[in-house]
């Protein structure tokens, strides 16, 4: 099973946006990690509003590396849950990752494998509240999917969370104090040339 709204082998990547961009904005996070969560707060909906005007599209690239590092199965769980979000559509999927990362609990806190408060968090995403999104996240549906994207995020390349990459040209989204730039920086740094 592979979500709607996915491309790549296996349904890897969650597209934001234009599925014909000329620019595509890659961005790598996992659910559970901090700094993540301050790029998504700081910039998301900078990121969301920039590919509804068609400056770039967004692919969404997932690890699952906390639950390796801190324990638990938070990143994998709540990753299946957003499969079961991009099933309903680009914004519930948009929306729901910034329910998500709005509510992160700390590193040392396994919340995200409870998924009856990943269903909690989905009813703050109206396009949410159906019986066919609730079963999927009980049935833990997109578990196997979710297995995959880690498995690609993984052998990526790419070390460290949250990165992000403009047409595979790196771009800041944190500073040297650990917060997310500022939606002017990051703004300049993704207009095209």
């Amino acid at each position: 099973m592979i979500p709607a709204n996915t491309r790549g082998q296996g349904g890897i990547i969650v597209r934001y946006g234009d599925t014909d961009a000329a620019h595509v904005l890659s961005v790598y996070a996992d659910l559970r990690c901090p700094y993540c969560k301050r790029m998504e707060l700081g910039l998301g909906a900078v990121m969301e509003s920039a590919a509804d005007e068609g400056g770039f599209a967004i692919d969404h690239h997932f690890a699952t590396f906390i639950d390796d590092s801190a324990g638990g199965s938070g990143s994998m769980e709540a990753l299946a849950a957003l499969g079961a979000a991009a099933d309903e559509g680009q914004k519930p999927f948009m929306h729901y990752l910034r329910a998500l990362y709005a509510d992160q609990p700390s590193e040392d806190v396994d919340a995200f494998s409870d998924r009856e408060n990943l269903l909690r968090l989905a009813g703050e995403v109206e396009a949410l509240h159906s019986d066919a999104f609730r079963q999927k996240v009980r049935e833990r549906t997109y578990l196997p999917w979710a297995a995959q994207v880690s498995a690609a995020f993984q052998s990526s390349g790419v070390r460290s969370t949250p990165t992000a990459l403009i047409d595979g040209a790196p771009v800041p989204v944190i500073n040297d104090l650990g917060y997310a730039v500022t939606p002017e920086a990051f703004l300049a740094e993704v207009a095209p040339p």
